[in-house]
């Protein structure tokens, strides 16, 4: 973001893209490309928007490495037992502030629909990405270096198994 709050539209596209292949990876099952967006050494959590506020370090979800995050898939293909499921992700416009020539922070709002084998749908969770992004990622394009998802409920489904 520039003075007075003009946004470079090409920085806008590359961030909302990386927002969006993110959430596309997620809602079409392919899950195990989604450590893929994050940097090697990149920080994932989910939390809930009291405990951000009242400044409480407690987490739902916790990752420090993308190592960690392969290895949350792993587990759900291989070890978790949940009922069949999807997501659909609908994301808000993102909004952009340079932290210095290669990094941004983005923050968008989200919800997130469950649906069951069954065909039933409902609102599964909703909130906000805070993201710090690094635009030019190891693969050249745009990763994150952290993702915070901040859950508007305290409340939290204990069938929390498929990334937000």
């Amino acid at each position: 973001m520039s003075p007075g709050g003009a946004v470079d539209v090409g920085l806008q596209l590359a961030v909302e893209q990386l927002l969006a292949r993110c959430a596309h990876a997620i809602d079409d099952d392919r899950l195990e490309e989604w450590p893929e967006f994050f940097t090697e050494s990149a920080r994932y959590q989910i939390t809930t928007a009291e405990n951000l506020e009242r400044g409480l370090p407690l987490t739902i979800a916790s990752a420090d490495s993308r190592a960690m995050l392969r290895d949350r898939i792993s587990a759900l293909r291989h070890a978790n037992i949940y009922e069949a499921q999807r997501y659909r992700h609908l994301l808000s416009a993102t909004l952009l502030e340079r932290i210095d020539g290669a990094t941004v922070r983005a923050t968008s709002s989200f919800a997130v629909l469950r649906i069951m084998h069954t065909g039933e749908s409902a609102l599964f969770a909703s909130g906000r990405y805070l993201d710090r992004i690094r635009l030019a990622g190891e693969r050249g394009a745009p990763q994150f270096e952290e993702r915070i998802v901040v859950l508007d409920s305290r409340q939290v489904d204990t069938l929390l198994a498929i990334p937000l």
